[in-house]
């Protein structure tokens, strides 16, 4: 059996089915909504909410042409959510990772031809590890960024978000 992940590699519009579009929307945007309006009403003043976008909103790849948009959607609702929230003191920001080693990119998230030279495109010449986020999500978490609100933050290996 195989699980197919939210994020797919597709050459074409062709490839992507009615019921993969809609899946990927209902892991990355609907899961997304369900889980910040169930947990708003438990959340107090100064507690924070960080959702995960990516760098496929700023530069999206024409092989994930149904994933790029959702990370679009999840930049929209944390700027709208923040505003939203931020008189009640919750704040909202995201991550917006470049290309970071997972298992997704091994799973179909990437074309196997291009597992080899993943990330090798960034300034910094590789991918990401998912302990080079971790920094940036216990910063948002933190009482240091407690003026923060609204914003994407970039670990992109060095390719700026706009």
């Amino acid at each position: 059996m195989s699980i197919k992940c939210a994020q797919q590699s597709h050459e074409s519009i062709e490839e992507i089915t009615t019921e993969d579009f809609d899946k990927t929307f209902k892991t990355n945007v609907y899961a997304l909504f369900w889980i910040c309006k169930a947990a708003l009403p438990h959340l107090p003043p100064g507690a924070t909410i960080i959702n995960t976008t990516s760098i496929q909103v700023y530069s999206p790849s024409p092989n994930l042409l149904d994933y790029a948009p959702t990370k679009s959607a999840i930049v929209a609702f944390t700027k709208s959510l923040a505003k939203q929230v931020a008189s009640k003191g919750i704040r909202v920001n995201a991550v917006a990772p470049g290309p970071v080693w997972t298992p997704l990119q091994s799973s179909g998230g990437q074309p196997s031809e291009k597992i080899p030279n993943f990330g090798a495109k960034v300034p910094l010449g590789r991918p990401g590890q998912p302990a080079e986020l971790a920094p940036i999500y216990v910063l948002l978490a933190s009482q240091e960024s407690s003026y923060v609100t609204g914003e994407v933050y970039g670990v992109t290996g060095g390719n700026p978000l706009p």
